[in-house]
């Protein structure tokens, strides 16, 4: 059996989960979310935790079990505690800038890039060169920091560019002159 499949999901106070269609809707003091599950994976809903079930042990079967109840799991999280990414702009003259509900990033290009920050997510910006990304939903979470990060991935010589907090960038060791 698959052992992340098999571990209950504690439900805190103040969390609802609804299963209908095959969706999952998941119900919070932060947010709502739902995510569509496979039918053969049913949920089972009892002494403060959910837990979740398959029919057999086929490799399909198998496979969506664990996945089933990961983004379950991820649901329960978002809503009660949410989830964030943390960027850092490195760079000379490289900056980012909060506008309501967009994002400007001046990271070396001619223009600055304007960015739509998707519905539910919150994005602060310290320093011009720390950029934190927050909302209830892992999975637009990390695809946003990833599209910021895309703009311009740090470069292994000077190290400029957009990374995550905390990420190590392996320096390579430039050119040499001629002797």
């Amino acid at each position: 059996m698959s052992r992340i499949g098999r571990k209950p999901i504690p439900i805190p106070e103040g969390v609802t989960i609804d299963r209908s269609k095959g969706e999952v809707r998941v119900k919070g003091p932060k947010a709502s979310l739902a995510a569509r599950i496979p039918e053969r994976i049913s949920i089972e809903i009892a002494d403060g935790e959910a837990r979740l079930a398959r029919p057999d042990d086929s490799t399909d079967s198998r496979a969506f079990h664990g996945l089933a109840r990961a983004l379950v799991a991820n649901m329960v999280t978002g809503v009660t505690k949410g989830f964030s990414k943390e960027l850092e702009i490195e760079g000379v003259g490289y900056r980012a800038e909060s506008r309501g509900q967009k994002l400007i990033v001046n990271v070396g290009f001619s223009h600055p890039i304007e960015m739509q920050v998707p519905e539910g997510l919150s994005v602060k910006v310290e320093a011009n060169t720390k950029v934190s990304i927050t909302g209830a939903d892992k999975q637009s979470v990390g695809q946003f920091a990833a599209d910021i990060r895309a703009l311009r991935p740090p470069e292994p010589y000077k190290g400029k560019g957009i990374r995550y907090a905390g990420e190590y960038i392996r320096r390579k060791v430039g050119k040499t002159g001629a002797a």
